[in-house]
């Protein structure tokens, strides 16, 4: 098993790609610690490992918060001894992020909160766990409007995720030589909850859709086995990454029929 005595932080674990990641890892021989602010969810997360077979426990995070980021780290050490990997996945979406010119202060605050700040905290309170642990990797969530314009205006998204691939690189040079490894993981669009509002609509799921060249959204389990390889050792020479699992979208001018 590729993650056998490792000890496994995910934040968002409560569904989508961090309940399949923590499903995955699991079944990779990892301990599994599931941060999330939506208590049911994380907890339905762990009901799902213990099910399988698997070790886990819920802390409840917000990762906006340096109380709660510092807590979720206490949690994976005091329960599990050790912490080995940490899976900064958390984030929002908010539907009132749009163009530059109508997004709100507020709205702007709310996503840079969680998805900039909420990963700058899981690395500054999971880094000194990780080198009391002798190395280990970090996964950092962002995107691949981290690496071009999205196709429906999103000005606080693009730019969280912009933020999050620069912290990456700075995280992955600075700790290298001290055993750590960073990587940004950049999906295209994935097939979750965090998405689902803003798909609903018939006429804007064509509009994304569109430009993705397979023709469909990402399942959050394909996505989980990316994350698996960066967490695993078959990644150990991997660093500073901009790990891009998007079916083509960043590879193609024009999209085919």
């Amino acid at each position: 098993m590729r993650l056998q005595d490792k000890v496994a932080l995910i934040t968002g674990a409560g569904s989508g790609i961090g309940r399949e990641s923590a499903l995955l890892f699991a079944r990779e021989g990892a301990r599994v610690v599931v941060a999330d602010v939506n208590d049911a969810g994380g907890e339905e997360t762990v009901r799902l490992v213990r099910d399988a077979g698997g070790e886990a426990v819920f802390v409840h995070a917000d990762v906006s918060q340096a109380s709660d980021a510092q807590r979720m780290v206490e949690v994976a050490e005091e329960t599990f001894g050790t912490l080995n990997v940490l899976f900064n996945n958390a984030g929002v979406f908010h539907a009132a992020d749009g163009s530059v010119l109508d997004t709100s202060e507020e709205i702007w605050d709310f996503v840079m909160s969680v998805n900039l700040k909420g990963v700058f905290l899981g690395c500054k309170y999971g880094v000194p766990a990780l080198l009391r642990a002798g190395g280990g990797s970090i996964i950092n969530t962002a995107s691949f409007v981290a690496l071009m314009g999205a196709a429906v205006p999103q000005i606080a998204y693009t730019a969280s995720k912009g933020g999050v691939l620069a912290m990456t690189r700075e995280i992955a040079v600075e700790f290298a030589r001290r055993n750590i490894r960073a990587n940004a993981l950049c999906p295209g669009p994935v097939d979750t909850p965090l998405l689902a509002p803003l798909l609903a609509d018939p006429a804007a799921r064509q509009r994304r859709l569109v430009h993705i060249p397979p023709g469909r959204l990402a399942q959050a389990s394909e996505i989980a086995r990316a994350a698996l390889f960066l967490a695993s050792d078959e990644s150990s020479y991997v660093n500073g990454a901009t790990f891009v699992v998007d079916g083509g979208i960043t590879a193609a001018y024009i999209t085919p029929e």
